[in-house]
């Protein structure tokens, strides 16, 4: 197994199996976000669906992914950076999805502008999505 992943679940106390090392080496593996379809392909198919969820929720929980609408209303889920730990996610990026290859991608260098709602709106989340084609697809 990676040692790379190994690490990362060290540092995002998060106990090793077998299951959590393999999720997590096929998104390090990866530079763009994956579906739950995408990675239940992609693994061990001795994992059920219920497995792989708690896997990820798990990941999620404690600030190694986060999660990604893509324009279809999939959800996907991203490596997280660096910055973020259990139940504090530093991910207000802009995500690109690809209209060529469907891959959604962070773009972490590109902030969300800051959002200003009216009196009396309480703000829980939000999400910035551009649609285009990858640099990878666009040659």
């Amino acid at each position: 197994m990676n040692g790379v992943a190994e690490s990362l679940l060290n540092t995002h106390q998060v106990r090793k199996t077998k299951i959590r090392l393999e999720v997590l080496d096929f998104f390090l593996s990866k530079n763009y976000a994956l579906s739950h379809a995408e990675i239940e392909e992609a693994i061990d198919k001795s994992y059920d669906r219920v497995t792989i969820y708690r896997t990820l929720k798990s990941f999620e929980e404690q600030g190694l992914i986060h999660k990604v609408l893509d324009d279809s209303g999939t959800s996907k889920y991203a490596l997280c950076a660096s910055n973020c730990m259990s139940h504090k996610h530093n991910d207000a990026h802009v995500h690109f999805n690809c209209e060529a290859c469907g891959h959604t991608f962070c773009l972490e260098d590109i902030p969300i502008p800051a959002i200003s709602l009216p009196t009396n709106y309480q703000l829980i989340g939000y999400s910035f999505l551009v649609q285009g084609v990858c640099k990878d697809c666009k040659k």
